[in-house]
């Protein structure tokens, strides 16, 4: 164990003198600047280059910061960026529907709650932010599969089990990438009871600049209260306050 942390220091160590330097620096000077044997570096760089933190310019052997750490900075960067633009809206949302109101992204194959505004005329949702949830049977998770190929659908879930959350859950991959299809051509998703009994929930995508979805925004309450007959009202809503969003994130839809 302490060997292991010891690694994790060095690695520290090196990522922060890289920082500094645009043009990057060869395994001697790293070695010198951190006080460590240039065996030690090189093994530690070819495992943080392996990993995409660290890139090697072969024609001059210098070592500099590499795409991936520049990658979750800019996640984190963003992850900020969009709740604090989402706040008035989300806010907005949970007034119009009383019902409690998410902000999700993704990350790698499970939603990530990035935040949550609970509605005082409901019942306590079991959510909170930071909550990982599957991507197969929440209305979030729908969303944001919704602009992957079907394959790339399929590849996420190869090893993966749809394990059944309630009796609704749909646990087929062809059923779920049908069900996908009817998203992309409304535009927003519902998760009928499928991972919370008596629980229905609707959501609709976020888009940046790029126009590539980065985020879901929902609203859940009972099936009683998000019924069937008021999924188009509700998803008015939803679908309205994705888009504010998005426009505060810099989405322009293709003309």
């Amino acid at each position: 164990m302490k060997d292991t942390v010891q690694s994790i220091d060095r690695a520290f160590d090196i990522l922060e003198v890289l920082a500094t330097q645009k043009d990057g620096l060869g395994v001697t000077e790293i070695a010198r600047r951190i006080g460590l044997h240039k065996s030690t570096v090189y093994r530690l760089l070819a495992s943080m280059a392996s990993r995409g933190y660290i890139e090697k310019n072969e024609a001059t052997g210098a070592y500099r910061l590499g795409l991936k750490l520049v990658e979750l900075c800019s996640l984190y960067l963003n992850s900020l960026e969009l709740k604090t633009e989402a706040q008035p809206y989300l806010r907005r949302l949970a007034a119009l529907t009383a019902q409690p109101v998410h902000l999700a992204i993704l990350d790698h194959d499970e939603a990530v709650y990035i935040d949550k505004i609970e509605s005082f005329n409901t019942i306590r949702m079991y959510s909170a932010i930071g909550k990982r949830v599957p991507l197969y049977c929440t209305a979030v998770g729908k969303v944001l599969l919704m602009n992957k190929e079907d394959s790339e659908i399929r590849k996420i879930f190869q090893n993966k089990q749809l394990t059944p959350r309630t009796a609704n859950t749909i646990t087929d991959i062809e059923k779920l990438i049908s069900e996908i299809d009817a998203v992309r051509e409304r535009g927003w998703a519902v998760d009928n009871e499928e991972h919370e009994e008596g629980i229905r929930c609707i959501a609709a995508p976020v888009y940046d600049y790029r126009n590539e979805i980065i985020a879901a925004v929902s609203t859940s309450g009972l099936k009683t209260i998000i019924s069937p007959e008021r999924d188009e009202e509700i998803a008015k809503y939803v679908v309205e306050t994705a888009r504010e969003i998005s426009k505060r994130m810099g989405y322009s839809p293709r003309r």
